[in-house]
C-alpha cells in the first residue's frame, strides 16, 4: 500500500513543481505602483507627471510663399537650365514658380517641362519687341513685367495681409537652399551678395551696424542700387502697395534696371542685409558656356526625334 502511494506521489510531483514555477513568474510580472510626483501631493491624490512635449514646429502652411519669376527663351541649353533650376526649387517649401517665355505662344518644350516639373508653376509668355533685341539693350524686361502683372492680378481681390516674398530667378544662376531661408523673412526689401558677377568673384552691399552704406562692385559703383538682379527680394505687400512699379524700357540703360526698379519701392536706408550682413555668397551667376554644335547636321538625319 505504501509503495502504491509513493509511486503516485512521484507521478504528481513534476506537475506540482510546474504550477509553483508558473505562479512565481506571474507574481514577478505584477505592475509596480505609480510613483507620486515630487514636491508633495494635494488632498485629491497624486497625479502622474506629464511628459514634456517637444517644441512645436512651424507648420509649412504658415510659411510665407516665395514667388520666383524666371524669364526664359529658346536656345540649345534651355531645358538643361530649367531642369537644374527645378531640381533646386523642388526642395523649397511653399515656392510658386512664375515661368515666362520670351515668345508669342507657349512652346511645346517648356509646356511639357512644366507639366512634369512637379512644382506649383504658372506658365506665361510674352514676346520681346524686335526693336529691343539689339545688343546692349536691357533684356527680359517684358517677361519680368508680365510676372509682376500676374502676381498683382492674382492677389488684388484677396484680403490682406498676404504673406509672401518675390525674387527674380534667372534660369542661368545657381542657388543655395540657404538663400530661400534667408529671403523668407523679408519685411520690405532684402539684399545679399552675388558670386561671379561684374567681372569679380563677387559683388555685395557694404554693411555697417546692420545698415547698407555702400557697394562693393566692379562696375559703376555710383548706381543708386549697385546690385545684380539675383541679389534682392521684395515683400509681396510692397509689390501690391506699389502697383506702378515695373521695369522700364524708356530711359533705362543696361545694368540700370535693378536701380530703376528699386528706386520706385524703397531707399538704401531701408534695405535689409541678409546672408550674415552680406558676407556670405548664396547665389552665383553661373552662365552656361556657349554650346559647340559645329558637327550638328543641317537637316535631321537620326531616325528618332529626341528633345534636348
Amino acid at each position: 500500500m505504501k509503495s502504491l502511494l509513493f509511486s503516485r506521489f512521484l507521478l504528481l510531483l513534476p506537475w506540482v513543481l510546474i504550477v509553483i514555477i508558473v505562479l512565481d513568474i506571474d507574481s514577478s510580472r505584477a505592475p509596480l505602483p505609480a510613483l507620486a510626483p515630487r514636491g508633495g501631493g494635494g488632498s485629491g491624490g497624486a497625479r502622474p507627471a506629464a511628459a514634456r512635449a517637444p517644441p512645436p514646429r512651424r507648420p509649412e502652411a504658415a510659411l510665407p510663399t516665395i514667388y520666383a519669376i524666371t524669364p526664359t527663351y529658346s536656345r540649345p541649353v534651355q531645358k538643361a537650365e530649367l531642369t537644374r533650376l527645378a531640381n533646386t526649387f523642388r526642395q523649397v517649401a511653399r515656392l510658386h514658380w512664375i515661368l515666362v517665355e520670351d515668345a508669342a505662344a507657349r512652346s511645346e518644350l517648356v509646356s511639357r517641362f512644366v507639366a512634369g516639373a512637379g512644382l506649383p508653376c504658372t506658365h506665361l509668355h510674352v514676346p520681346t519687341p524686335r526693336r529691343y533685341k539689339r545688343p546692349g539693350l536691357p533684356r527680359a524686361t517684358e517677361q519680368r513685367n508680365a510676372g509682376l502683372a500676374w502676381l498683382r492680378q492674382r492677389h488684388q481681390h484677396l484680403p490682406a495681409p498676404q504673406p509672401g516674398v518675390l525674387f527674380f530667378a534667372d534660369d542661368d544662376n545657381t542657388y543655395s537652399l540657404e538663400l530661400f531661408q534667408e529671403m523668407r523673412t523679408t519685411r520690405k526689401v532684402s539684399v545679399w551678395p552675388v558670386g561671379l558677377v561684374g567681372g569679380r568673384r563677387y559683388e555685395r552691399p557694404v554693411v555697417e551696424n546692420g545698415k547698407v552704406v555702400g557697394w562693393y562692385t566692379g562696375w559703376r559703383a555710383d548706381r543708386p542700387f549697385a546690385i545684380d538682379m539675383a541679389g534682392f527680394a521684395v515683400s509681396l505687400q510692397v509689390i501690391l502697395s506699389h502697383p506702378k512699379a515695373v521695369f522700364k524700357r524708356r530711359g533705362s540703360q543696361p545694368g540700370m534696371q535693378e536701380s530703376d526698379f528699386l528706386k520706385q519701392i524703397t531707399t538704401v536706408e531701408e534695405l535689409e542685409p541678409k546672408a550674415n550682413n552680406c558676407t556670405k555668397v548664396l547665389v552665383w551667376h553661373t552662365r552656361t558656356e556657349k554650346v559647340n554644335l559645329a558637327n550638328e547636321p543641317k537637316y535631321h538625319l537620326d531616325t528618332v526625334n529626341i528633345e534636348v
